[in-house]
């Protein structure tokens, strides 16, 4: 086992108000994937108990007019001021919105914002189609990296055509100095998304809220093994729907699997390496 103990780097936390964030639509589908209503108001000092006191975070809100969720930009300037040694705040945009541009100017030249938050399935739109490149153009200009919400949801309004991986491929070719980060490891496309990521050398993945599914989790850490591309996996929790603590044991706990008879097991050497990877100079925020 390895013994590299390092600071952890969550790659993906939301910042959520339950007074003001979410339209009612959402929390009833939030109550009905989740087998009744949850309270998903984020709290520092309940993230701080549940994650080791050393761990680095990016935070971020969301935007997405079709599917009733709206986290204003100022929120998580204001939350992550609080902890500017820990925490690390991300814009985030809906570009089918008017005036999307100047929020994305605000966030980053006024308020600070080191990163974006894109939600294609959720707002409803294809990453991949041309008439965004002015977004990703900026974005690549100005070094601010991007997480893309990629994979399945619960929001029954969402398409999940705009959650697959495959569709950040061309944006990629467009850009190749862009930064991003596919978020789940593209659940339940983990195969699409690993084949994305290994084609460029600044596309990564992250394992947010993957743990729940043991079997799914080992399958897919195993061809990520098979493709090479463990080293662009990035560790994220996706609180408050998981916390730090519980996603680390659930990648030790699938590591330790002895895998199927006459094939090698896990390499659990890189899943520690995995989770105390260092992503912030990966993603530009050294």
């Amino acid at each position: 086992m390895s013994s590299r103990r390092s600071g952890i780097v969550d790659v993906h936390s939301h910042l959520f108000r339950q007074c003001c964030d979410f339209d009612d639509a959402f929390k009833a589908e939030s109550a009905r994937a989740h087998d009744g209503e949850v309270d998903l108001t984020v709290r520092w000092a309940d993230y701080a108990a549940s994650s080791p006191a050393n761990t680095r975070t990016i935070v971020v809100g969301g935007k997405a007019r079709r599917s009733g969720l709206w986290v204003e930009d100022k929120a998580v300037a204001e939350y992550v001021a609080a902890q500017p040694d820990r925490l690390i705040g991300y814009l985030s945009i809906d570009p089918t919105q008017v005036g999307w541009q100047d929020e994305l100017r605000f966030g980053h030249q006024e308020l600070g914002l080191r990163g974006i938050k894109l939600m294609p399935m959720y707002a409803g739109f294809d990453p991949g189609d041309p008439q965004y490149d002015p977004l990703f153009a900026y974005a690549e200009a100005n070094g601010l990296p991007i997480l893309v919400h990629t994979g399945t949801t619960f929001v029954s309004a969402a398409p999940i055509a705009y959650a697959q991986p495959r569709l950040l491929d061309p944006v990629a070719i467009r850009h190749p100095e862009l930064r991003m980060v596919l978020a789940h490891l593209g659940h339940p496309f983990e195969g699409e998304c690993i084949a994305v990521i290994r084609k460029h050398p600044h596309l990564y993945a992250d394992v947010s809220a993957l743990h729940y599914r043991p079997f799914q989790l080992w399958h897919s850490l195993r061809l990520a093994q098979d493709y090479g591309v463990l080293h662009k996996l990035l560790f994220g929790s996706d609180y408050p729907f998981t916390t730090v603590d519980a996603s680390v044991a659930g990648l030790r706990a699938v590591a330790a699997v002895p895998g199927i008879p006459g094939l090698p097991p896990l390499d659990q050497d890189a899943v520690e390496e995995l989770i105390f990877r260092d992503a912030l100079p990966l993603l530009g925020l050294s």
